[in-house]
């Protein structure tokens, strides 16, 4: 923001003065439209927004499970609770 000013205050382009500072002129240009942009964001929103950031996680392959018990199959994942098991294998041996 302080070159884009000084920029401003020389009354050259953008371009010239990056040039004449040794700084990139491209990134420099591209401060500018993203500051700017930024600048219309907060003027078009009238409140605040929340927005909540989730970390995602690594892929991985899912593990698949199958129980065979009494002529029937179960086949669970990776995250299948224990006690939903206990009552699957009850209710087959009910049978």
């Amino acid at each position: 923001m302080t070159c884009l000013k000084a920029a401003t205050a020389a009354r050259a382009s953008v371009r010239e003065w990056a040039r004449e500072n040794g700084i990139d002129g491209r990134s420099l240009n591209a401060w500018r439209i993203n500051l700017s942009r930024s600048r219309a964001s907060e003027e078009a929103v009238s409140k605040p927004r929340l927005v909540e950031l989730v970390p995602t996680a690594p892929a991985r392959a899912e593990a698949r499970y199958v129980v065979r018990l009494a002529g029937a199959d179960v086949e669970l994942a990776d995250d299948f609770r224990e006690e939903t098991l206990v009552r699957l294998v009850r209710a087959l041996r009910a049978c």
